[in-house]
């Protein structure tokens, strides 16, 4: 009994496999259609074979300085190009500024003082003489910018705003730009930048960058002083005067002025330094 009972599973399945193999069909009559042979099925016809297109040569791009830095201009403008007149611009114009500001900004990229990934990504590897050649190309440029419309903006802001970059503020003690940056905002030598055809976006966020401390420059940091003295309505005054005041004939910077700054500027006194190396080799 005990056996029987073992080998009962293996009659099962014995069974139920004997349920799965159709009944062969009886003497004299057809198969059914599930055991007939299947017809041939024939040979599926080729494709034709489309005639081989021959292999583009990639282009000979040239070997210049201007080629390699087609990167730059993609954001920050083509002096070949005529200016984009779209008023949400954020990427600042190079063109034109002192070579002694833009070589500084660089390093300042590379070495962590100013935060924006990918910049630190291009100029990284990139050596000092390389980031001077760089420099020099776009100090000897000019790009054209279209002002803001000034029209939409409220009376009270701009005149807030031409105070602070005409005056200054005595009570915050906050000098006037044009006391550093040179009297027609287009930046002074070596390595001060103008402050005209830059997007409003880009001055704003730049006076954020250096409240929170995310852009810094050599000590004493006295754009750093100065953002934190001014109130967010001072920076949305200052922004909307310089984003819509239109550019003077010759944008060229101003020569180095004999009075001392109104504050001590770390990132001057680097750059001065600089220069003075540089011309003594």
């Amino acid at each position: 009994m005990r056996a029987a009972f073992r080998c009962a599973p293996i009659v099962l399945l014995y069974c139920l496999s004997l349920s799965l193999i159709p009944a062969a069909p009886a003497t004299g009559q057809p198969a059914p259609a599930s055991a007939q042979v299947p017809a041939p099925v024939p040979a599926p016809v080729p494709a034709p074979v489309p005639a081989q297109i021959p292999a583009q040569v990639p282009a000979q791009l040239p070997n210049t300085l201007a080629q390699r830095l087609v990167a730059c201009t993609t954001c920050h403008g083509d002096p070949g190009k005529p200016p984009p007149r779209d008023e949400r611009r954020y990427f600042p114009r190079i063109a034109g500024k002192p070579a002694g500001y833009l070589y500084h900004q660089l390093l300042n990229f590379r070495e962590g003082r100013r935060q924006y990934p990918l910049m630190t990504w291009m100029v990284t590897p990139l050596s000092d003489g390389y980031l001077r050649e760089i420099a020099d190309h776009f100090a000897a440029q000019h790009l054209a910018a279209a002002p803001l419309d000034r029209a939409g903006l409220p009376a009270a802001e701009l005149a807030r705003g031409r105070q602070l970059v005409t005056q200054g503020d005595a009570g915050l003690k906050v000098p006037a730009c044009i006391a550093c940056h040179g009297q027609r905002l287009t930046g002074t030598l070596p390595a001060i930048p103008g402050l005209l055809g830059l997007p409003r976006d880009y001055i704003n966020a730049q006076f954020g960058a250096w409240r929170n401390g995310s852009r810094r420059a050599h000590a004493p940091d006295c754009m750093g002083t100065i953002a934190a003295r001014l109130s967010l309505a001072d920076v949305a005054a200052v922004s909307a005067w310089l984003a819509s005041e239109p550019q003077p004939a010759d944008p060229a910077p101003q020569a180095a002025s004999p009075q001392p700054l109104p504050l001590a500027c770390g990132s001057a006194q680097q750059a001065a330094s600089t220069e003075a190396r540089e011309q003594a080799r």
